[in-house]
C-alpha cells in the first residue's frame, strides 16, 4: 500500500491549490500555504515555496493570464490525467469511470462539475486518503506534463516537479523515458483504505495541518 505521511499530504494539498484556477481566495491563501510549507522537513517543500513566491509577485490579472495561457489553450499541458494515457478515444470514458469508482470505494462523492481525473482533484483525494497510489498509477502523465512545462520554462513546472519528487524512484529525464515508463505499466492499488468522507477542494491548513 502506497501510504503517505502528513507532510506529503500537505504538499499535495498545496500543489492542488497551485494547479487550480487562481482566484482571489488562492491569492489570499498564499501566505498561509507558505507558512505551512516552511514547517515541513520534506525536500520538495522549498520547490513549492519558490513557486508561491513567484506567483505572489504577479497581479491577479497576470496570474490568471499565466494560468489560462498555460493550461487552457493546448492539450500539451493538460491537467486531465487520462488525456495523456487515452487521448480523445473511447477508452477515456472507461478510464474516467474508474476514477469515480475509486473515489466512491473510499467514501468520496465527486462533484460532477469537473472531470474526476482533473489533477487538482486527484491531489486533494490523495492527500485526504493518505495514498500516493493514484498518482503513482498515472505517473507517466505527471512526468510528461512536468517535462512539457519544463521545456517551455514555465513556472508551473515547479509544482509538477514537487509532486513527482514525492513518488518512489527517479523521474525520467526526457519524453522517451517517460513513455517507456508508461509502457511498463505503473502499479495499481484499489483496496485497503478507509473512507474519509466527501471529496472536495477543502480549505487548507488552518492551525494544525493534520
Amino acid at each position: 500500500m502506497t501510504r503517505i505521511d502528513d507532510e506529503v499530504a500537505i504538499i499535495y494539498r498545496v500543489a492542488a491549490a497551485c494547479l487550480a484556477y487562481p482566484d482571489a481566495e488562492f491569492h489570499a491563501d498564499i501566505p498561509r500555504f507558505d507558512a505551512a510549507l516552511a514547517r515541513l522537513r520534506h525536500a520538495t517543500a522549498p520547490i513549492l515555496r519558490e513557486f508561491l513566491s513567484t506567483t505572489a509577485e504577479l497581479s491577479p490579472d497576470q496570474r490568471t493570464a499565466a494560468y489560462v495561457e498555460t493550461f487552457d489553450f493546448t492539450n500539451r499541458h493538460s491537467l486531465y490525467l487520462t488525456w495523456w494515457s487515452d487521448g480523445d478515444t473511447r477508452n477515456r470514458g472507461a478510464a474516467l469511470v474508474r476514477f469515480k469508482d475509486r473515489y466512491r470505494a473510499h467514501g468520496f462523492d465527486f462533484d460532477d462539475g469537473e472531470l474526476p481525473d482533473f489533477l487538482p482533484a486527484v491531489l486533494e483525494f490523495s492527500a485526504l486518503a493518505r495514498t500516493g497510489a493514484v498518482l503513482l498509477e498515472h505517473r507517466p502523465a505527471l512526468e510528461l506534463l512536468r517535462i512539457a512545462l519544463g521545456d517551455k520554462g514555465n513556472d508551473y513546472a515547479a509544482v509538477l516537479t514537487a509532486v513527482c519528487a514525492t513518488l518512489p524512484g527517479s523521474s525520467p529525464k526526457d519524453r522517451a523515458a517517460a513513455r517507456a515508463m508508461a509502457r511498463l505499466g505503473p502499479p495499481r492499488e484499489t483496496v485497503g483504505l478507509e473512507p474519509y468522507g466527501h471529496l472536495g477542494m477543502l480549505p487548507l491548513l488552518t492551525g494544525d495541518p493534520r
